[in-house]
């Protein structure tokens, strides 16, 4: 008994097709330009800021840029205090969570399976 086998296309692909995926960027931060962000950091701090700019490794510059200061009694939590720290450039290692300070949208949850 003869089973059929057919040809998939590899995974890798063309070298054309890797370079449109390595194009392909995870996080696209180009619409979150000249808007005010807040990012979150290793460690617990947290910032709110005017991205001005950022590079492929997460880097990222902030302007007019606000601290928000952890409260002294408990450290996961963040007090009312607030501190002015201006032009900022954050270290990409060290970004946990970027969103924009106006809110986020909801997505359709990625890993529920259609019936």
């Amino acid at each position: 008994m003869a089973s059929k086998v057919e040809k998939s296309t590899p995974a890798t692909g063309s070298p054309a097709d890797l370079k449109e995926k390595k194009k392909e960027r995870i996080l696209d931060l180009s619409r979150y330009m000249d808007k005010l962000i807040r990012v979150k950091f290793t460690g617990g701090r947290e910032a709110a800021g005017i991205l001005k700019g950022y590079d492929p490794l997460l880097n990222i510059v902030l302007d007019n840029t606000v601290e928000y200061l952890r409260d002294s009694e408990d450290s996961f939590k963040l007090s009312e205090d607030t501190r002015q720290l201006g032009l900022v450039v954050c270290r990409g290692t060290a970004v946990v969570l970027i969103c924009p300070a106006d809110g986020m949208e909801a997505i359709p949850n990625p890993f529920i399976q259609p019936e």
